[in-house]
């Protein structure tokens, strides 16, 4: 975040891309940061089917990760996370600018993602970078005591994005 919006510049780290020896440290984040997070699986499949991915570090020590999926024209942000001690620092931001970056680079030109509507502060992110509500997924998300619906986001990705 920019202190235009009123938020410090978040302190200087590093993106790299993710590799499977760094998937302790994603899943220790993973963990701290959602209530059903995704599994080691899940994690190493995606990379192993080569779906851009990367981590974000600051001092040595890995402080987020993003990952994506692009298919034809069309991105699909599949998970970005930042550590509970680190959020709301700008750090997501960079993350899901670097995926979009990535994406359009890739010749994506659309990105869509899903989020929890109880997720407010991602929603909050997404609509601020360009993203709209375009529908939702009837519970598709499992939580406590059932299943929570996805909203479903997208953004046109464009030359000077």
């Amino acid at each position: 975040m920019s202190a235009q919006a009123g938020h410090a510049d978040p302190a200087p780290a590093t993106m790299r891309p993710m590799r499977v020896d760094d998937l302790e440290s994603v899943l220790d984040i993973e963990l701290r940061a959602y209530p059903f997070p995704w599994t080691r699986g899940i994690f190493h499949d995606c990379l192993r089917a080569g779906y851009p991915a990367w981590v974000l570090e600051l001092d040595g020590v890995i402080i987020g990760y993003g990952m994506l999926t692009i298919a034809a024209d069309e991105a699909h942000v599949l998970n970005v996370c930042t550590a509970p001690e680190v959020q709301r620092q700008g750090h997501g931001r960079r993350l899901l600018r670097s995926l979009l970056k990535a994406a359009r680079h890739r010749g994506a030109q659309h990105v869509f993602l899903e989020v929890r509507p109880s997720n407010t502060s991602a929603i909050a992110l997404y609509d601020s970078e360009g993203f709209n509500e375009i529908g939702r997924r009837p519970r598709y998300y499992p939580a406590r005591g059932g299943r929570e619906d996805a909203i479903v986001m997208a953004k046109e990705l464009f030359a000077d994005d």
